[in-house]
Protein backbone atom coordinates (compact mmCIF):
# COMPACT_ATOMS: atom_id res chain seq x y z
CA UNK A 1 0.00 0.00 0.00
CA UNK A 2 1.23 3.82 -0.97
CA UNK A 3 1.18 5.32 1.77
CA UNK A 4 -0.13 9.30 1.85
CA UNK A 5 -1.18 12.19 3.94
CA UNK A 6 -4.45 10.32 4.85
CA UNK A 7 -2.38 7.60 6.46
CA UNK A 8 0.04 9.96 8.05
CA UNK A 9 -3.08 11.65 9.79
CA UNK A 10 -4.58 8.71 10.58
CA UNK A 11 -1.35 7.35 12.98
CA UNK A 12 -1.50 10.96 15.22
CA UNK A 13 -5.11 10.29 15.24
CA UNK A 14 -4.35 6.81 16.97
CA UNK A 15 -1.40 7.87 18.54
CA UNK A 16 1.15 5.59 16.80
CA UNK A 17 4.49 7.25 15.96
CA UNK A 18 5.15 8.32 12.44
CA UNK A 19 8.76 7.15 11.04
CA UNK A 20 10.72 9.33 8.62
CA UNK A 21 14.19 9.46 7.65
CA UNK A 22 16.16 10.86 4.66
CA UNK A 23 17.58 9.15 1.74
CA UNK A 24 19.29 10.11 -1.23
CA UNK A 25 19.85 7.24 -3.33
CA UNK A 26 18.75 4.40 -4.63
CA UNK A 27 20.00 1.76 -2.54
CA UNK A 28 19.17 3.51 0.65
CA UNK A 29 15.33 4.57 -0.44
CA UNK A 30 15.32 0.71 -1.04
CA UNK A 31 16.40 -0.58 2.42
CA UNK A 32 14.44 2.17 3.88
CA UNK A 33 11.40 0.96 1.98
CA UNK A 34 11.96 -2.20 3.12
CA UNK A 35 12.03 -1.48 6.83
CA UNK A 36 8.79 0.14 6.62
CA UNK A 37 9.84 3.66 7.00
CA UNK A 38 6.73 5.89 6.59
CA UNK A 39 7.97 9.23 5.45
CA UNK A 40 11.22 9.42 3.15
CA UNK A 41 13.03 12.91 2.59
CA UNK A 42 14.84 13.88 0.15
CA UNK A 43 16.03 17.14 2.20
CA UNK A 44 18.16 19.84 1.26
CA UNK A 45 20.90 18.06 3.64
CA UNK A 46 22.16 15.81 0.57
CA UNK A 47 24.03 19.34 0.11
CA UNK A 48 26.76 18.72 3.27
CA UNK A 49 25.91 14.93 3.76
CA UNK A 50 26.48 13.92 0.36
CA UNK A 51 27.37 16.31 -2.35
CA UNK A 52 30.46 18.01 -0.05
CA UNK A 53 28.57 21.70 -0.07
CA UNK A 54 29.49 23.94 2.56
CA UNK A 55 25.89 24.77 3.69
CA UNK A 56 22.32 24.25 2.44
CA UNK A 57 21.94 27.28 0.69
CA UNK A 58 24.42 25.60 -2.06
CA UNK A 59 21.62 23.28 -3.22
CA UNK A 60 19.61 23.74 -6.07
CA UNK A 61 16.46 22.10 -7.30
CA UNK A 62 17.87 20.19 -10.16
CA UNK A 63 19.82 18.83 -6.63
CA UNK A 64 17.09 17.68 -5.33
CA UNK A 65 15.72 16.58 -8.16
CA UNK A 66 18.26 14.01 -8.99
CA UNK A 67 18.27 12.56 -5.99
CA UNK A 68 14.43 12.36 -6.15
CA UNK A 69 14.46 10.08 -9.56
CA UNK A 70 17.19 7.89 -7.75
CA UNK A 71 14.98 7.26 -4.29
CA UNK A 72 11.32 6.87 -6.49
CA UNK A 73 13.05 3.98 -8.16
CA UNK A 74 13.54 2.55 -4.70
CA UNK A 75 9.93 3.08 -3.30
CA UNK A 76 6.99 1.41 -3.31
CA UNK A 77 5.22 2.28 -0.15
CA UNK A 78 6.83 5.07 1.72
CA UNK A 79 5.49 8.72 1.29
CA UNK A 80 7.93 11.23 -0.49
CA UNK A 81 8.81 14.23 1.22
CA UNK A 82 10.71 16.38 -1.34
CA UNK A 83 12.73 19.54 -0.16
CA UNK A 84 12.28 23.24 -1.77
CA UNK A 85 15.62 24.82 -1.64
CA UNK A 86 17.01 28.21 -0.96
CA UNK A 87 15.68 30.61 -3.12
CA UNK A 88 13.39 28.40 -5.08
CA UNK A 89 10.19 29.59 -3.75
CA UNK A 90 10.51 33.38 -3.65
CA UNK A 91 7.75 34.19 -5.34
CA UNK A 92 4.51 31.97 -5.75
CA UNK A 93 5.43 31.39 -9.31
CA UNK A 94 8.31 30.73 -8.64
CA UNK A 95 7.53 28.07 -6.19
CA UNK A 96 5.09 26.64 -7.99
CA UNK A 97 7.33 25.83 -11.33
CA UNK A 98 10.09 24.22 -9.16
CA UNK A 99 7.01 22.46 -7.09
CA UNK A 100 5.75 20.75 -10.19
CA UNK A 101 9.49 19.84 -11.09
CA UNK A 102 10.07 18.36 -7.88
CA UNK A 103 6.97 16.31 -7.87
CA UNK A 104 7.69 15.19 -11.93
CA UNK A 105 10.86 13.92 -10.30
CA UNK A 106 9.57 11.67 -7.69
CA UNK A 107 7.96 13.81 -4.67
CA UNK A 108 4.93 13.10 -3.31
CA UNK A 109 4.61 16.37 -1.18
CA UNK A 110 6.93 19.59 -1.00
CA UNK A 111 8.73 21.28 2.23
CA UNK A 112 9.17 24.91 2.88
CA UNK A 113 10.63 26.91 5.60
CA UNK A 114 8.94 29.54 7.77
CA UNK A 115 5.26 30.92 7.19
CA UNK A 116 5.05 32.22 3.19
CA UNK A 117 1.41 33.00 2.96
CA UNK A 118 1.08 33.65 -0.68
CA UNK A 119 3.28 30.61 -1.65
CA UNK A 120 1.91 28.37 0.58
CA UNK A 121 -1.58 29.12 -1.03
CA UNK A 122 -0.95 29.34 -4.48
CA UNK A 123 0.51 25.84 -4.18
CA UNK A 124 -2.10 24.21 -2.49
CA UNK A 125 -4.59 25.91 -5.00
CA UNK A 126 -2.55 24.15 -7.33
CA UNK A 127 -3.28 20.46 -5.72
CA UNK A 128 0.25 20.53 -3.92
CA UNK A 129 0.50 18.87 -0.30
CA UNK A 130 2.53 21.20 1.25
CA UNK A 131 4.77 20.27 4.46
CA UNK A 132 5.84 23.00 6.47
CA UNK A 133 8.85 23.40 8.76
CA UNK A 134 9.41 25.67 11.64
CA UNK A 135 11.91 26.30 14.86
CA UNK A 136 15.36 25.78 13.02
CA UNK A 137 15.48 26.37 9.70
CA UNK A 138 18.81 25.80 8.33
CA UNK A 139 18.46 27.42 4.90
CA UNK A 140 18.40 31.38 6.89
CA UNK A 141 20.06 30.18 10.08
CA UNK A 142 23.52 28.98 9.33
CA UNK A 143 24.23 29.00 13.66
CA UNK A 144 22.65 25.69 14.56
CA UNK A 145 20.80 26.77 17.81
CA UNK A 146 17.69 25.78 19.93
CA UNK A 147 15.04 27.80 18.72
CA UNK A 148 11.83 28.78 21.33
CA UNK A 149 13.69 28.58 24.22
CA UNK A 150 12.07 32.01 25.57
CA UNK A 151 8.42 32.81 25.90
CA UNK A 152 8.32 35.46 23.05
CA UNK A 153 9.94 33.05 21.26
CA UNK A 154 7.99 29.74 21.78
CA UNK A 155 4.77 32.12 20.89
CA UNK A 156 6.07 33.26 17.74
CA UNK A 157 6.49 29.07 16.67
CA UNK A 158 2.94 28.24 17.80
CA UNK A 159 1.49 31.26 16.24
CA UNK A 160 3.64 29.92 12.94
CA UNK A 161 2.22 26.76 13.31
CA UNK A 162 -1.74 27.41 13.86
CA UNK A 163 -1.28 29.80 10.71
CA UNK A 164 0.09 26.99 8.38
CA UNK A 165 -2.68 24.52 9.34
CA UNK A 166 -5.26 27.27 8.69
CA UNK A 167 -3.16 27.73 5.06
CA UNK A 168 -4.11 23.96 4.60
CA UNK A 169 -0.44 22.69 5.26
CA UNK A 170 -0.55 18.76 5.66
CA UNK A 171 2.05 18.31 7.94
CA UNK A 172 4.64 20.45 10.01
CA UNK A 173 8.43 19.58 10.48
CA UNK A 174 9.90 21.21 14.19
CA UNK A 175 13.40 21.48 14.26
CA UNK A 176 15.30 22.13 17.19
CA UNK A 177 13.09 23.36 20.02
CA UNK A 178 12.35 22.52 23.38
CA UNK A 179 10.80 19.28 24.05
CA UNK A 180 7.37 21.14 25.81
CA UNK A 181 7.13 23.56 22.72
CA UNK A 182 7.11 20.73 20.93
CA UNK A 183 4.67 18.93 22.61
CA UNK A 184 2.16 21.87 22.76
CA UNK A 185 2.49 22.54 19.14
CA UNK A 186 1.74 18.86 18.23
CA UNK A 187 -1.53 18.81 21.09
CA UNK A 188 -2.79 22.59 19.22
CA UNK A 189 -2.51 21.12 15.97
CA UNK A 190 -4.97 18.40 13.99
CA UNK A 191 -2.15 17.67 11.46
CA UNK A 192 0.62 15.37 12.27
CA UNK A 193 4.08 17.11 13.33
CA UNK A 194 7.36 15.43 12.65
CA UNK A 195 10.29 16.05 15.19
CA UNK A 196 13.73 16.30 14.41
CA UNK A 197 15.96 17.50 18.06
CA UNK A 198 12.26 18.55 19.39
CA UNK A 199 11.70 15.88 21.71
CA UNK A 200 9.58 12.93 22.47
CA UNK A 201 6.11 14.17 22.06
CA UNK A 202 5.65 15.29 18.34
CA UNK A 203 3.67 12.82 16.23
CA UNK A 204 6.60 11.37 14.35
CA UNK A 205 10.36 11.59 14.07
CA UNK A 206 12.82 12.48 11.72
CA UNK A 207 16.85 11.98 11.37
CA UNK A 208 19.28 12.29 8.89
CA UNK A 209 20.33 8.62 7.64
CA UNK A 210 24.00 9.23 7.98
CA UNK A 211 23.97 10.48 11.34
CA UNK A 212 22.11 7.43 12.68
CA UNK A 213 24.67 4.97 10.60
CA UNK A 214 27.54 6.85 11.60
CA UNK A 215 28.62 8.10 8.05
CA UNK A 216 29.75 11.20 8.89
CA UNK A 217 32.40 11.68 12.37
CA UNK A 218 29.68 14.14 14.04
CA UNK A 219 28.22 13.41 17.40
CA UNK A 220 25.00 15.22 17.50
CA UNK A 221 22.87 15.54 20.81
CA UNK A 222 19.64 15.56 18.51
CA UNK A 223 20.62 12.05 16.80
CA UNK A 224 21.28 8.51 17.95
CA UNK A 225 23.98 6.80 16.23
CA UNK A 226 23.03 3.36 15.33
CA UNK A 227 26.14 1.99 13.14
CA UNK A 228 29.60 2.98 12.96
CA UNK A 229 29.65 3.06 8.82
CA UNK A 230 32.64 5.25 8.72
CA UNK A 231 35.19 3.00 11.34
CA UNK A 232 33.82 -0.27 9.25
CA UNK A 233 34.17 0.68 6.21
CA UNK A 234 37.56 2.45 6.51
CA UNK A 235 38.84 -0.74 8.13
CA UNK A 236 37.23 -2.83 4.53
CA UNK A 237 39.25 -0.43 2.66
CA UNK A 238 42.09 -0.99 4.02
CA UNK A 239 41.90 -4.63 4.50
CA UNK A 240 41.03 -4.57 0.57
CA UNK A 241 44.21 -2.28 0.03
CA UNK A 242 46.93 -4.56 1.89
CA UNK A 243 44.98 -7.72 0.30
CA UNK A 244 45.81 -6.30 -3.12
CA UNK A 245 49.39 -5.66 -2.59
CA UNK A 246 49.77 -8.87 -1.10
CA UNK A 247 48.32 -10.70 -4.41
CA UNK A 248 46.15 -12.12 -1.95
CA UNK A 249 43.06 -10.96 -4.19
CA UNK A 250 41.97 -11.77 -6.50
CA UNK A 251 42.00 -15.52 -5.51
CA UNK A 252 40.91 -18.62 -6.89
CA UNK A 253 37.11 -18.19 -5.58
CA UNK A 254 37.24 -14.59 -7.62
CA UNK A 255 38.73 -15.93 -10.96
CA UNK A 256 37.32 -17.50 -14.51
CA UNK A 257 39.91 -20.16 -16.38
CA UNK A 258 39.66 -21.41 -20.08
CA UNK A 259 39.47 -24.99 -21.14
CA UNK A 260 42.33 -26.21 -21.56
CA UNK A 261 42.12 -27.29 -25.11
CA UNK A 262 41.24 -23.17 -26.12
CA UNK A 263 44.27 -22.37 -24.02
CA UNK A 264 46.80 -24.38 -25.83
CA UNK A 265 45.42 -23.23 -29.52
CA UNK A 266 46.01 -19.49 -27.63
CA UNK A 267 49.23 -20.23 -26.53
Amino acid sequence: MKKDSSYLLAKKRNHQKIVALTAYDYPTALLEDRAGVDVIFVGDSVGTNILGYDSEQEVTVDDIAHHLKAVRRGVSQAYILGDLPYNSYETPEQALYNAKKLLAHGADIVKLEGVREEVIKHLIKHDIKVCGHLGLMPQTQQQKRVQGKSFEQANVIIEGAIALEKLGISMLVLELIPEELGQIVTEKLSIPTIGIGSGRFTDGQVLIVNDILGITPRKLKLAKKYQDYQTLTAQAIQKYKEDVEQNLFPSEENIWHMAEEELKHLR
